[in-house]
């Protein structure tokens, strides 16, 4: 069942339904931002059922017992809530709760991505950059930072790397040179940027090769894509959570680089040079560590 469809269901079906359904159904689609978080005994006790009725409605529904109703829900609030709804949802939480909260579920992100993630599929994607004519990084919103470190790793990689931003110009005018050959790489998470879909739907029908990071088969990107690896960035709160994500995207800059080893060596051999000529960083000029040693060893130092 798709997850845009379930409350419509619920709604469709409703007439049908028991009294004690009835009222677990008229909680679901006025409170299902609550209904999410709450136990089969919590939700029972809410509407004035049994725990067992509430386990027989998901089960009515087709879901094989009610944590995978509960999940369901979860992920419509992760797809619908607006930023002010989910800012409600932590409500009476004390810091310590907020910390133990928020390192839980990225924690949680972190193993369940990994557990999920395909090998074969991340070399798929390494070896689509490194034969690509040219690649394109989109994704906007919330994503945008996430392009950005895309493209200022991979542009020491890269000679042929393109973001497509916001600016002057519109996506179309920034992605017309993409074709067979080239690679997009797109980016979306819930509530998903209409103009990354849009983007890369452009460049599939361009006969682009199409990767993408996303967060579930029912994103938008996922039918688009012919490589996609899937991480989850689930939080309940206003803030996007990319700790996952970050990570799948730094394993993919390092393979990268470990394909393309001389090239990056060169580039880095040349930027270095250019940093510490130009002062780039505050700390910028290391002496050699046989002077470093030579100068303890002068001043007495017990190292």
């Amino acid at each position: 069942m798709e997850k845009s469809d379930l409350l419509e269901r619920i709604r469709e079906e409703y007439s049908s339904y028991s009294k004690g359904q009835k009222a677990i159904a008229t909680y679901i689609l006025e409170n299902y931002d609550k209904a999410a978080f709450m136990t089969a005994g919590v939700l029972g006790d809410t509407v004035g059922v049994s725990e067992s009725t509430v386990v027989r409605f998901a089960y009515a529904l087709g879901y094989k017992g009610y944590p995978k109703l509960q999940k369901h829900l979860q992920e419509i609030i992760k797809n619908k809530l607006t930023n002010v709804q989910k800012l409600n949802l932590l409500e009476g939480l004390s810091t310590e709760e907020l910390v133990r909260a928020v390192y839980k579920m990225e924690t949680k992100n972190l193993k369940n991505t990994v557990d999920m993630l395909d090998v074969n599929v991340i070399n798929e994607v390494v070896d689509a950059l490194v034969h690509a004519k040219k690649i394109f990084v989109i994704g906007f919103r919330s994503c945008a930072p996430l392009v950005q470190f895309v493209v200022y790793y991979l542009g020491y990689i890269f000679d042929n790397l393109h973001q497509v931003t916001i600016g002057t110009t519109d996506i179309y005018s920034q992605l017309v040179h993409v074709g067979e050959g080239d690679v997009v790489f797109g980016m979306a998470f819930p509530r998903y940027s209409s103009q990354t879909v849009e983007g890369v739907r452009f460049a599939k029908e361009r006969k682009a090769k199409i990767i993408t990071l996303t967060d579930n088969v029912l994103s938008p990107l996922y039918n688009l894509s012919d490589h996609c690896i899937l991480t989850k960035n689930n939080i309940n709160s206003f803030v996007d959570s990319f700790v996952a994500p970050l990570s799948i995207i730094n394993l993919i800059i390092i393979l990268a680089g470990l394909r393309k080893k001389d090239t990056l060596i060169e580039n880095y051999s040349i930027m270095e040079n250019i940093w510490r000529e130009k002062k780039i960083y505050a700390v910028h000029d290391y002496a050699p560590l046989e002077e470093e040693e030579d100068e303890d060893e002068e001043d007495g130092g017990e190292f």
